[in-house]
């Protein structure tokens, strides 16, 4: 009779500062219950120093070693990097999370923005409570590709320059179609809208040339454009009718902010850093150094960035049981804060960090035999 072999993964696991340790804390104990009455490959995660805390008695923010676990690994885990007071020489902050974007070629940053029952409805209209659409962000290239290279003249001028390349542009669209034909097959929205500023800047109107002949590759997609001072308003106006968006990696990263905004806050924002070969899971907010040490972290945004790695190793590993596992952590949490049995202290409850994260595992075996 054969023996039976479990698939091991290999998680690399960076906390990294303040809450990040906190909230990261409680992604490892619900993917462990998860794992527990779940069955199929396991996970073994093995914890790395980086970070602005490691910075300041190391003089190192990414170790080589850390790095090499990261290339190697089948995922990496990431709480939140960064503190105040701890800076480079030049005055920038220590953010290893944009050294491993490029070292690693995470072009895609991926943001769902979901609302979830029992949060606190921000906007006023009903249709609020509809909103789930995905912000992809292309995150190699664009005005963040002038980080460590800009020019200052003086005391008079600076300047950045935006770098938009067709193959960054190519990759990021076509990993957008395919995010929208997976949310067609889940009954979603599935429409892609490539947000840029293209009636004023030569390389935004590329980046929209690029995306449209991307599109037509794909006869099937469903596509259109939005500037994205007009796409800031639409957020703020109706929200729940949007899909899919793809857009560039400045404009990205503060529409993400104003998405989670919608949904109650960074404390529900999970996010991945996705490339061709390497898959990096985090939550959007930061280590928050007013709240760190506490115990008033949310930690759900960690918990279903920690969801989101198991969906895209479901895919890479051809392992369906981990995208079950997913949907157990993630029903999990809808049970507990649709039920206000811990309602986070980020919405005015008193569940601090050790408390969500028990509710959030005593809930996961009757949501185990509801999934099954």
């Amino acid at each position: 009779m054969g023996t039976t072999t479990t698939q091991v993964l290999e998680v690399a696991v960076l906390p990294g500062d303040g809450i990040g340790k906190e909230v990261m804390a409680s992604c490892l104990e619900i993917l462990r219950v998860a794992e527990a009455v779940s069955g199929g490959p396991s996970l073994e995660c093995k914890k790395y120093d980086a970070g602005a805390q490691y910075y300041a008695q190391s003089g190192d923010a990414l170790p080589a070693a850390t790095l090499k676990a990261c290339r190697q690994s089948d995922a990496i885990l990431f709480g939140a990097m960064g503190w105040p007071d701890i800076r480079h020489a030049d005055g920038t902050e220590i953010i290893p999370q944009l050294d491993l974007r490029m070292e690693l070629g995470l072009y895609a940053g991926v943001r769902p923005i979901r609302w979830f029952p029992g949060l606190p409805q921000v906007l006023s209209d009903p249709r609020a409570k509809e909103i789930d659409f995905v912000l992809v962000r292309e995150q190699t290239e664009g005005l963040f590709y002038a980080r460590g290279r800009g020019r200052l003249d003086g005391d008079s001028e600076a300047y950045d320059t935006m770098q938009i390349t067709r193959a960054g542009t190519q990759r990021v669209t076509a990993f957008a179609l395919e995010l929208a034909r997976q949310r067609r097959e889940q009954g979603k929205g599935h429409r892609v809208t490539c947000v840029d500023k293209a009636n004023v800047f030569a390389s935004m109107a590329f980046f929209r040339k690029v995306f449209d002949e991307e599109v037509a590759k794909h006869p099937a997609a469903i596509a259109d454009h939005a500037y994205v001072d007009a796409m800031a308003l639409t957020m703020v106006k109706k929200p729940w009718t949007l899909d899919v968006l793809v857009t560039e990696n400045m404009f990205g990263d503060i529409l993400s902010d104003l998405a989670a905004g919608l949904i109650g806050g960074m404390g529900m924002a999970p996010s991945g850093d996705i490339g061709d070969k390497h898959g990096l899971f985090q939550p959007a907010h930061g280590t928050a150094p007013d709240i760190a040490g506490q115990g008033k972290a949310n930690p759900c945004a960690m918990l279903l960035s920690g969801v989101m790695m198991l969906d895209w190793l479901a895919i890479k590993t051809g392992e369906p049981q981990l995208a079950t596992r997913a949907r157990i952590i993630e029903t999990a949490i809808e049970k507990v804060l649709s039920s206000g049995q811990a309602v986070p202290m980020e919405y005015g409850g008193t569940a601090g960090t050790d408390d969500v994260t028990k509710a959030v595992a005593d809930a996961i075996p009757a949501v185990m035999r509801q999934v099954a």
